[in-house]
Order: C-alpha cells, then sequence, then structure tokens
C-alpha cells in the first residue's frame, strides 16, 4: 500500500500513536505530574486538527481501503469541531475531574485515554463509507464512553447510570446492525456510494429495502436521542459526571450526524420518501415531547437532556427537507443548515456543561435549579455567559441559535410544509420558558450558596471564547454557514 492510500486517514493514525504513548507516560506519573497528561492529551488534538485542516484546504475527497474510508470537505469540517470540542471539554473537566478523584491512582490518566479513544471513534465514524467503518467507529466509540460514564467505581449514581447506557446502547447498535444487515442482503454491497448506485437502478424489491431503513432509523434514532428512543438521555446526563455528561453530550452528536449523512443521504438517497417521512415523525414528537418535558425539571442536567431531545427535532427537519418528491434542488441548503445546526449545538453546549462545572467544588454538584440563584450577585460575568447560552438556545436573535434555528425553518419552508415550520416555532416557543426560567433565577433570586467560586485562569479564558463564538456566529454566521454549505455541497457532488 503506497502511502497516498493513507493520506485520509492520517489523523486517526497520529491519533491513535499519540493516545498510546499518552497512556504509556502516564503510567509513570505521579498525581501530581498527572498535568503532563492533560497537556499532552491538548496537544494531540492539535496535532490532529494540523492533519485534517491540511486535507480540508484542499478541498479534494479521496478514498483509501477500497472506499471503506472517505475524506471530503464535509468529514473534515466535522472532525475539526470534534477536536475542538473534546479540547474544551478537557479543559472544562480538568478540576472537576481532579475533585471527585477521577484522575487519581496509578491509572488516573484513563480519564483522558478514554476520551481519546471515544474520538478515534467518532472520526472514523465521520469517515465511514462502508457498512464496516461506521460500526467500527459506533462500537470503538460507544465503548470507550460506556466506561467513563462508570469511571466514579464508588458513586451509585454513575454506576447506574452506565449500566442503562450499555444496555441501551447495545439495543441500538442491534437495531443499527441488524438494519445494515437487511440492505447488504438487498443490495450486495457494505459500500455506500456502491449501494446507492444500486437501489437507483431499480431492480431491487424495495419492501426488504424499506425494511431495512426502518430499523436503520430506529439505531441512528437511539444514538441521536430522539423520541421514542430517547428513554436514556436523561438518566444518563444527570447521573453520569458533569465532565463525561459533556463527552457524551458534545463531539458524539456531531459524529452521529455524520453517520446520518452517510447512510440516509449518501447511500440511500433515491428512497428518501421513505426515510424522510420517519424523520418527520421523529422530529414532531422530539420537539413536542421533549419541550414539554423539560418545563417539569429542577434539575439542570435533566432539564439539558431533555432540551437536547427537542435541538434534536430541529437536526431531523434538516435532514428531512433535503428532497421534495425527486426534486433535490434543496438539498445541499438543507443538509448544510442541519450540520450548522448541530455544530451550533455542541458550542452552545460546551458552554452550558462547562458553566455547571466551574460552579460545582469537591463534594458539590451544582446541577440543581436552586444552585444558580442570584448568580449574578456571585459573579456577574458568569451570570452573562449562561444567559447568553440560555437566549442561544431558545433562539433569541442575534445570537447562534437564532441563525441555526432560521437556517433550519427556511430549508423547511422551501418544501411547502408550512404547518411544519409554523409547528417549530411554536415549539421554540415552549421551550423558551425554560431556558428562561434559568436567566431569571440566576438575576433575580437570592443566592442560596455563597460559597466563592475560584477557576483556574485556562479555564476562564475557554469560557470566555466559547460565549464569544456563540455571539459572534449569530451576529456574523456567514462564514460559517458558507463553509458549511460548501462542505455539504462538493460532498453531495463526490
Amino acid at each position: 500500500m503506497n502511502n497516498s492510500n493513507l493520506i485520509p486517514i492520517y489523523a486517526e493514525i497520529f491519533l491513535l500513536v499519540a493516545t498510546s504513548v499518552i497512556l504509556l507516560i502516564d503510567m509513570f506519573l505521579s498525581e501530581k505530574q498527572r498535568g503532563i497528561t492533560y497537556a499532552l492529551s491538548l496537544l494531540a488534538l492539535v496535532g490532529c486538527a494540523v492533519f485534517t485542516y491540511a486535507d480540508f484546504s484542499s478541498g479534494a475527497t479521496t478514498y483509501a481501503f477500497n472506499k471503506m474510508v472517505v475524506s471530503d470537505p464535509m468529514g473534515n469540517l466535522l472532525k475539526l469541531f470534534t477536536y475542538l470540542s473534546v479540547g474544551v471539554t478537557l479543559v472544562y473537566a480538568r478540576q472537576y475531574s481532579h475533585d471527585r478523584g477521577m484522575l487519581g491512582g496509578s491509572l488516573g490518566g484513563e480519564f483522558y485515554a478514554l476520551a481519546l479513544f471515544s474520538t478515534i471513534g467518532q472520526m472514523v465514524m465521520i469517515s465511514a463509507n462502508s457498512f464496516l467503518s461506521i460500526y467500527l467507529g459506533l462500537e470503538l466509540m460507544s465503548l470507550s464512553l460506556y466506561a467513563l460514564v462508570a469511571l466514579r467505581r464508588d458513586n451509585t449514581a454513575a454506576t447506574e447510570a452506565s449500566m442503562k447506557y450499555f444496555v441501551l446502547g447495545a439495543l441500538a447498535s442491534g437495531f443499527l446492525l441488524y438494519g445494515m444487515s437487511m440492505l447488504y442482503g438487498a443490495t450486495g454491497t457494505l459500500e455506500l456510494t456502491e449501494m446507492a448506485r444500486k437501489i437507483a437502478a431499480g431492480t431491487i424489491s424495495p419492501t426488504i429495502l424499506v425494511f431495512g431503513i426502518v430499523f436503520v432509523v430506529a439505531g441512528l434514532a437511539f444514538k441521536l436521542g430522539a423520541v421514542p428512543f430517547h428513554m436514556w438521555v436523561p438518566d444518563v446526563y444527570q447521573g453520569s459526571p458533569t465532565a463525561v455528561t459533556l463527552l457524551l453530550g458534545g463531539a458524539p452528536k456531531l459524529a452521529t450526524f455524520a453517520i446520518c449523512v452517510r447512510l440516509l443521504v449518501e447511500g440511500l438517497l433515491p428512497l428518501a420518501f421513505d426515510w424522510q417521512q420517519m424523520l418527520t415523525v421523529l422530529a414532531v414528537l422530539s420537539l413536542v415531547i421533549g419541550n414539554l418535558t423539560a418545563i417539569a425539571q429542577s434539575n439542570l442536567k435533566r432539564m439539558l437532556a431533555y432540551s437536547t431531545i427537542a435541538q434534536m427535532g430541529f437536526v431531523l427537519l434538516g435532514l428531512m427537507a433535503g428532497v421534495v418528491g425527486t426534486d433535490q434542488t434543496n438539498a445541499s441548503a438543507a443538509y448544510s443548515a442541519a450540520l450548522y445546526y448541530s455544530i451550533t449545538y455542541v458550542l452552545t453546549t460546551l458552554g452550558t456543561f462547562g458553566l455547571i462545572m466551574v460552579l460545582s467544588r469537591a463534594g458539590f454538584e451544582a446541577e440543581e435549579l436552586a444552585d444558580f440563584k442570584g448568580l449574578s450577585k456571585r459573579s456577574g460575568w458568569y451570570a452573562l455567559l449562561m444567559t447568553l447560552l440560555m437566549f442561544s438556545l431558545a433562539g433569541v436573535p442575534p445570537l447562534m441559535g437564532f441563525a441555526a434555528k432560521f437556517a433550519v425553518l427556511q430549508s423547511v419552508l422551501k418544501t411547502g410544509n408550512l404547518w411544519l415550520t409554523v409547528f417549530a416555532v411554536m415549539a421554540s416557543l415552549v421551550g423558551a420558558f425554560y431556558y428562561l426560567r434559568v436567566v431569571k433565577t440566576m438575576w433575580f433570586d437570592e443566592p442560596t450558596d455563597t460559597a466563592p467560586i475560584k477557576v483556574a485562569l485556562d479555564k476562564n479564558i475557554v469560557l470566555g471564547l466559547n460565549g464569544a463564538m456563540v455571539f459572534v456566529l449569530g451576529v456574523v454566521p456567514g462564514p460559517l454557514l458558507t463553509a458549511c454549505l460548501h462542505a455539504m455541497t462538493a460532498t453531495l457532488a463526490s
């Protein structure tokens, strides 16, 4: 095999070697030296970003390993934001994890190693062009996350969350694998682009294909946390250590979005009429149940879990708006809007859970809504940041969340689904209630916790940059929207 065949996976190879080296080095470090593992983990992500950005700048689409792996603009853009998400999570999680003994002992670096191994799995998912590579990446990511959720072995809530996540995650993987086996049996190929060509030829019975699509969509809905496959999301978000909750709710959503595009758009576009109907039902249910149930939550992590379910409803709306009958002229705009929405969700989620970790301390989890009472009197800066993030999630202009919702609704409206557009707007208005309740609690209630907030400089800087990105990319959404549109157009054309 010549070196040119390895170019699409240089970043994956680099991160695999780097993670193995970091794990080996960490064995010889004491608990006080664990900062070395933290620094090396961030450097490894920076190294990956260099390889991926070089590939992204070329704008080319290349295949490797008999077309099992693809490197294209959409995949490279998602990888860059994946590195950003994981890196920011590690910055936010450092002190939090240390205070809870997650970085102690001779194998304390396993938090960083598992986070990086899950990142490798996400990278494989994003670059997958075959059923085999999709499943390989999915399981590598999932197994790492199962272990991370259970990392606090002495914590009953974390152990219970890990068991729920493992059992339901295995069920989701089984659904997805069964659906892919049906599609393989019908088409005789594991390669997604080849499968699309064979389906488009019209020689395969649609019955078995639709049967396979049902299971594939169900498996993807599990991973996205869409209703009615959402049962694990609130329990796992609440039970996991907040640092792990962010590893679960951030970058993996980008990888799941990638395999949705790979499977449904690149592999099953000729059958778009069938899977778009399924996505519409999932989107409507997610928007209703996610927003209504979030109102009743007093635990902030649980509220944000139901918020995630509702946010995924908007992503599904973008994915179902690409094809109207046989007309694919709206495809690039709709899928790029869904891509932009996924990135927006991840950037905002990083900030919200980062602030929860900032307010937490040894022996105290700041995850109840009451813990944010009077935050403006304790720290106006953090209250302002949280306000920005809540407004963005609610879709208040001129923040990033508004630009994302507007782009998706615009794509849905182009399909002629006026009722669906109005419904999504009304669901967002319902969702605004529980976001604004957090803002009201911070600015108008009297504080019940008066402990001083001590935050490391690196975390303060990253939090500030995180908030600035949500604001600036909302005021000036053009560059990122253009990048998403260009990436999706180039990917669909390849």
